[in-house]
């Protein structure tokens, strides 16, 4: 996804020389990409609102899905994040690794059980889907199934984020398994469908500029992501294609929020995670951040929710296991490795 990391590093280097009581007045988040974008962004509206209600500066670091877990996994021994925002299967690959300590936020009792983490560990903040994403001045209609990508036209011409590096990229190889029925059809629709792919991509949102420019014909993306970018990419075009049984599938896929293990502004991670999940800012997830909110007693009527449900209309909706999915993980990416090297 995308990778405009916002981290200020003269900022840390100047709190080093400020009174501990100021170093304290800080709350760090890592958080895979998405909602950072379009403008206004909804995470430069909350942070901005949480620093005026709170005095608490927000210092942000962004990168893939797999990634921000990765460096929060590499600091375990020297803890920098307070709170992490990251999609499925890696917010449960953190828990299981300690990397998250248990928090129940204000407003758990707003958010259904089917998105809270059983022992507590992490709870979805936005609802979201993946999804695929065309050049519309390039291609007079999206294609309409799996098979229709892999055409001698799009040849070098489609790129999809890593499995096991983005989170929208294992989507994409779970939703394969799923449209073609099992593991091994679905590896083998990928394999096929290396012919025509540019390469591997540890971030999903930089593909949108590419084929917005039609670098790229079609790539992979979640629909939060993409609906808040086609305000600077005026040429992509949201799309869902149907596996060989017609049917055209997709599964939530949220961006959840956890408070960091051995958290150095715990506190100020604890304010942070309740802020996002407060009413006020759950009001402004469909307006601003183009996704789904998560509380249950938000209920927008704006248009971008009534686009999303537009969008949606049609699409039948599944749910992975997500311990299975952990659970597999490895020997998943490794059979897909092993599949797309093998063309």
């Amino acid at each position: 996804m995308k990778t405009k990391s916002i981290f200020a590093l003269a900022g840390l280097l100047a709190a080093v020389a400020l009174p501990a009581m100021a170093a304290d007045n800080v709350v760090t988040i890592y958080s895979a990409d998405g909602l950072h974008d379009g403008t206004p962004s909804w995470y430069g509206n909350e942070f901005d609102a949480f620093t005026k209600a709170t005095g608490i500066k927000v210092q942000y670091v962004e990168a893939g899905s797999s990634g921000v877990v990765d460096r929060l996994s590499k600091e375990k021994s020297n803890t920098q994040a307070d709170v992490l925002v990251t999609l499925p299967p890696f917010v449960q690959k953190a828990a299981s690794e300690g990397l998250l300590e248990a928090y129940a936020p204000k407003a758990a009792d707003k958010i259904e059980v089917r998105d809270k983490d059983p022992k507590g560990f992490y709870v979805a903040m936005i609802n979201n889907y993946p999804n695929f994403i065309y050049n519309s001045s390039v291609l007079k209609t999206a294609p309409s199934t799996y098979q229709d990508l892999l055409d001698a036209k799009f040849k070098q011409k489609i790129q999809y984020s890593t499995p096991g590096q983005a989170g929208d990229g294992t989507a994409l190889m779970l939703q394969a398994f799923h449209a073609f029925g099992g593991k091994d059809a679905g590896l083998d629709y990928l394999k096929k469908l290396q012919v025509n792919n540019l390469g591997p991509s540890a971030s999903t949102g930089k593909l949108t500029a590419l084929v917005n420019k039609g670098e790229l014909y079609v790539a992979n993306g979640d629909l939060q992501m993409n609906l808040a970018q086609q305000a600077d990419n005026p040429n992509i075009k949201i799309f869902f294609p149907a596996g060989p049984d017609g049917k055209k599938t997709a599964f939530s896929l949220p961006y959840y929020i956890g408070l960091v293990s051995s958290a150095p502004h715990s506190e100020n991670g604890k304010k942070l995670i309740d802020f996002l999940l407060s009413e006020e800012a759950q009001k402004d997830v469909s307006a601003v951040a183009q996704g789904l909110p998560v509380r249950t007693d938000i209920h927008p009527t704006d248009e971008n929710f009534k686009k999303l449900h537009a969008i949606m209309e049609g699409i039948e909706i599944w749910t992975p296991d997500w311990n299975k999915v952990l659970a597999d993980l490895k020997q998943d990416v490794d059979a897909y490795g092993k599949a797309i090297a093998s063309n």
